[in-house]
């Protein structure tokens, strides 16, 4: 294993907090594997770029030489995870999770070393336990604890329903520590609670306490909230590579260093010497593309990193026009249709007000040339290829 201080700064790099760091330092002292363990809920196996953030952490455990355990919550995936919703989640069938873990055992392969990695299912455990041990691991503690989670507690001064079957969620996860005999527990800063009812588990059962390492929620591209397919935000590790090098390339500047703390795999002072350069004058650009051609050999390859590149470079660049965008048809009413409206109905913009917005910041083209009227009218019979930013395109036929 690496010495101390390389472990513990590869381990604090991109952590939002080490609970507690003195007892980290102890167990790495030993020189001992640790058992690092990170649960997933398999309710949306296609994973994006924020996802990765705990498996790369998890990768990284794994070359200091630590013994990753990748823990598919199959049981609690039935429960639904009430994190962060201040409605109750529904939960899945047992088929519904089934089928959603074989999807992330493929995925997670691209960053794991699946021959080092142990997958578990707390299934395994849970189904072991009968009626009155479930009731005893809730008899470990109180309502008053259970509303200390922000998500429970703003449900309850809101009177919305709160299902005592919630209530367990944080107490399995938790027993998953003391099944495992985790040493370290990952998690998002979301799930700080159920980290350490795990801490209060490994107590009650006469275990070390597991070290609590939680992680930042990456923002999506649109730089504000968190990344998330349902926001449109999102970049997917699946997503084609030209998709996906548009989408990394779209990042702000600011934006872009965080990305690179937390997905790429680039030495921290490498990194740092790159934001120097920057300060000095270089072109942020130019380090975007290094983090996307990273990102897309990852999980494509070097020569579609490649390839990704030079598209790139053709389309936004050269101010070129991609030959493979789609062709829509979209009719009219009374003759003609207003800009904004198009925008919306090509998809191309989420809302009206988004086009309106795009247009003020000289977003959006037509057949090239800038837009500067949002109320600009467009008539049934022509066709123009429209283009929002930098990455969007369609050929639309007005009928």
């Amino acid at each position: 294993m690496p010495n101390l201080a390389d472990s513990l700064s590869l381990i604090q790099r991109g952590a939002e907090e080490i609970l507690i760091e003195a007892e980290l330092i102890k167990k790495l002292e030993t020189g001992k594997p640790l058992r690092i363990k990170a649960g997933f809920d398999p309710t949306a196996p296609d994973l994006h770029l924020g996802h990765t953030v705990l498996l790369n952490k998890l990768r990284q455990f794994q070359d200091l030489g630590h013994h990753v355990m990748f823990l598919i919550g199959d049981f609690t995936g039935m429960i639904g995870d009430p994190t962060g919703k201040n409605v109750t989640r529904k939960p899945l069938t047992r088929e519904q999770v089934a089928e959603n873990a074989k999807s992330y055992q493929t995925q997670i392969g691209q960053i794991l070393d699946l021959d080092k990695t142990e997958i578990c299912f707390n299934s395994t455990w849970m189904d072991k336990l009968s009626s009155a041990d479930l009731i005893q691991l809730a008899a470990t503690h109180t309502v008053a604890r259970m509303l200390e989670r922000d998500d429970f507690n703003k449900r309850y001064q809101t009177n919305q329903p709160i299902a005592i079957h919630e209530f367990l969620y944080p107490l399995v996860q938790g027993y998953d520590s003391v099944a495992m005999k985790a040493d370290v527990e990952l998690g998002g800063t979301d799930q700080k609670f159920n980290l350490l009812m795990g801490r209060e588990l490994q107590k009650h059962f006469g275990q070390a306490p597991q070290i609590i390492l939680t992680m930042p929620l990456l923002e999506g591209t649109d730089g504000v909230n968190k990344m998330s397919k349902s926001l449109g935000n999102s970049i997917g590790i699946a997503d084609i590579p030209d998709e996906m090098f548009g989408k990394l390339m779209s990042i702000s500047d600011d934006l872009m260093w965080r990305y690179l703390t937390l997905l790429s795999f680039r030495p921290m002072s490498e990194i740092e010497a790159w934001q120097a350069e920057v300060e000095a004058g270089a072109n942020p650009r130019d380090y975007k593309i290094k983090l996307a051609e990273e990102i897309i050999t990852r999980f494509h390859s070097a020569s579609a990193a490649k390839r990704a590149y030079e598209s790139f470079v053709t389309r936004f660049q050269k101010g070129g026009i991609p030959d493979d965008i789609k062709t829509l048809n979209i009719a009219t009413e009374a003759g003609n249709i207003g800009i904004a409206n198009l925008l919306k109905a090509a998809g191309l913009c989420n809302s009206t007000s988004e086009a309106i917005r795009m247009i003020k910041q000289n977003a959006v083209r037509i057949d090239g040339e800038k837009v500067a009227d949002s109320r600009q009218m467009l008539n049934a019979g022509s066709e123009h290829v429209y283009q929002v930013g930098k990455r969007k395109f369609a050929k639309i036929v007005l009928s």
